[in-house]
């Protein structure tokens, strides 16, 4: 279990609540504050702090591609698509384990992120721990980017947006990783294997949640729709590994 503290503010959902504008420079600012909590959180010395317990750190890539697979195939209905060239792409290029473990949120957003209300650049608290454990970094911010939407991105994926990326002046995934690369003092060639990553595990909880609906185990209307999030998710995926070439 953990213990958790009630703090009131701001939870930002698909667009800016009513009321509140964000000017470009403002969009900008609140994206560099997004990524240093990322930091300070990947920056903990775990074993300092007593959490050595908390994950098993080596095979953690390999674990996460090995289960999130097991899920989709698990998940998967007659109308979704099969993933089979993601996974093996995963599998076949998947990287060898960091040297630098660190605390991992696992689901680290907007949505899950609280906002201080007089002053909506800060974020003063961080929600949602049930998954984190230690492991990969840059696996974290390759979940994290999977839900991050850009202003020139095709128009199915502006259809699956859930949080205000879109505003003028919110940093483009590229810019967010290259800032948390220049603030982490973390190399990287290529970003793309973790965006595939995370944009795959996306797909595989939009699916398991489709999966409820599709066998009348609940009747939530919403849910159906779920299943073109897997199709615009797969197709996304696929393009990144074209582009990635490796």
């Amino acid at each position: 279990f953990y213990v958790m503290e009630r703090v009131r503010g701001i939870i930002l959902r698909k667009d800016l609540p009513k009321g509140m504008t964000l000017s470009p420079g403002e969009a900008t600012s609140l994206c560099h504050n997004l990524i240093d909590v990322m930091i300070e959180l990947h920056a903990i010395d775990y074993q300092k702090i007593g959490l050595e317990n908390l994950g098993k750190p080596e095979g953690y890539i390999r674990r996460q591609v090995e289960g999130w697979s097991k899920r989709y195939r698990d998940a998967r209905t007659d109308d979704a698509p099969d993933f089979k060239m993601v996974m093996d792409w995963l599998k076949e290029k998947m990287p060898a384990d960091t040297a630098s473990h660190a605390i991992i949120h696992n689901d680290f957003k907007f949505d899950n992120v609280v906002l201080n209300p007089e002053h909506p650049l800060e974020i003063i608290g961080v929600l949602d721990w049930e998954m984190a454990t230690v492991g990969d970094p840059f696996m974290d911010l390759g979940s994290s980017l999977a839900y991050w939407i850009n202003r020139d991105d095709p128009q199915d994926l502006h259809m699956i947006r859930l949080m205000p990326t879109t505003i003028e002046g919110m940093l483009a995934r590229q810019e967010l990783v290259d800032l948390y690369l220049s603030k982490s003092g973390r190399a990287l060639e290529s970003f793309d294997y973790y965006y595939c990553f995370g944009l795959f595990r996306l797909a595989v909880i939009a699916q398991q949640i489709y999966y409820r609906y599709y066998h009348g185990q609940t009747k939530d209307q919403r849910f159906k729709m779920l299943i073109f999030a897997v199709k615009i998710l797969e197709q996304t995926a696929l393009k990144v590994i074209d582009k990635a070439g490796l």
